[in-house]
């Protein structure tokens, strides 16, 4: 995959406190192996970790795991200042804030030796921290690359995905996405949002949106099409073509950059830090999501033949504010109604079973959310079925 890079150049737009992406931003540059600063291969990868926020079985939730280079051991409690930030920052962002509950929050506390990572003066210079993270990667001042497989190593094997994130011990600004690790400055002004907009390239595989970017469309929210194309071609975001944006700012269309391609919006966290994601954007990080996570966890009791009069429970996983899963029951085919369903649980000893009558008893757990509007995928992927048989 390749590493989405933040810009060389930054700009003040007005009396905006948002940061907008500037001219001379350098994007989607693979970092060849050969060129690739490594860790220090002295340094053991073992380090403590914590899970600092626990939603669900690791086996259905994504962990992100926060790592830290170049803070030593009387800086870990800026280390973890900077991480309580850091997730919280991208927890308040949509549609991240909704799905909050899919994910669980770890974090691996890295003592380095030194203080400090190889900044844009240094060009790169390894000051031998654990994870090898440094500025100027590439020739690019504003890259912020970590060492992947040092820091796998350090992260360890989760039950379930696992999305790794770096911070380094640096005010500067930087970071990077869309590769194994996803990396920031965690002692920047602007460290949360520059998480929102790095994260976007990592979990939705988004392209930067801004004016400088390299013109590859290959991103679900970039197009060398324009509306009129798209919609007649059924393709990119063309069934959001209209649509209100999140932000207010205008509809879902296509506006065309100084590179060439389209974009969903005038606006939005991949162009300009502080935005909002686009709807098509939203969808895509929500198709991924999904991609890793069922929308339930085990039933309980399991799935299959069960006697007396058990309380049965789908499991929906919960989501933050009104937006929840729909949970439709059924017995023998025939929809039930509360009180006897109460969203992910039905009591079946108010069903009116005949003794010794065998019933079949389904629950249908849907995410209806109108962020996504790829139907087929909301079959596929969220919505699930399980059923019991249930005698009387």
């Amino acid at each position: 995959m390749s590493t989405a890079v933040l810009p060389a150049a930054l700009e003040l737009a007005g009396p905006s406190p948002f940061v907008v992406i500037g001219p001379g931003a350098v994007l989607d540059r693979a970092v060849p192996p050969h060129t690739a600063i490594r860790a220090d291969q002295r340094i053991p990868a073992a380090a403590p970790t914590f899970d600092i926020r626990r939603t669900g079985d690791p086996s259905n939730r994504i962990t992100l795991v926060l790592l830290g280079d170049g803070y030593t051991a009387d800086e870990q409690e800026l280390f973890r200042q900077q991480v309580d930030k850091t997730w919280h920052a991208l927890m308040d962002i949509e549609p991240f804030r909704t799905y909050q509950g899919f994910f669980n929050i770890r974090r691996v506390e890295v003592v380095s030796p030194v203080s400090g990572i190889a900044e844009t003066e240094s060009h790169g210079r390894n000051p031998a921290t654990p994870l090898g993270m440094h500025f100027w990667c590439e020739g690019t001042a504003r890259l912020l690359c970590a060492d992947e497989s040092a820091t796998a190593r350090y992260a360890g094997d989760g039950a379930g995905p696992q999305y790794l994130i770096a911070l380094a011990n640096s005010t500067e600004y930087g970071g990077a996405g869309g590769t194994g690790v996803t990396t920031l400055a965690g002692g920047s002004p602007d460290a949360g949002r520059i998480i929102q907009h790095e994260i976007g390239h990592t979990v939705g595989d988004l392209g930067d949106e801004y004016d400088s970017a390299p013109d590859d469309a290959d991103y679900p929210n970039l197009s060398t099409l324009n509306a009129d194309d798209m919609k007649k071609k059924q393709t990119k975001w063309w069934r959001w073509l209209g649509a209100v944006s999140p932000d207010g700012a205008g509809t879902v269309g296509a506006y065309r950059s100084a590179n060439g391609l389209y974009r969903p919006t005038p606006d939005s966290v991949m162009r300009t830090l502080g935005s909002a994601y686009n709807l098509p954007s939203r969808e895509a990080i929500i198709e991924e999501l999904y991609r890793r996570v069922r929308p339930t966890d085990a039933p309980s009791p399991p799935p299959g033949e069960v006697t007396g009069r058990p309380r049965l429970d789908a499991r929906p996983l919960p989501l933050t504010g009104p937006r929840q899963l729909k949970v439709e029951w059924k017995v023998d085919g025939v929809p039930v109604s509360p009180p006897v369903a109460d969203g992910g649980v039905l009591d079946t000893a108010q069903l009116n079973l005949v003794p010794g009558r065998t019933a079949t008893v389904t629950a249908t757990v849907r995410d209806t959310t109108d962020w996504v509007r790829d139907e087929a995928f909301r079959d596929r992927y969220m919505t699930r079925s399980v059923s019991w048989t249930v005698t009387g």
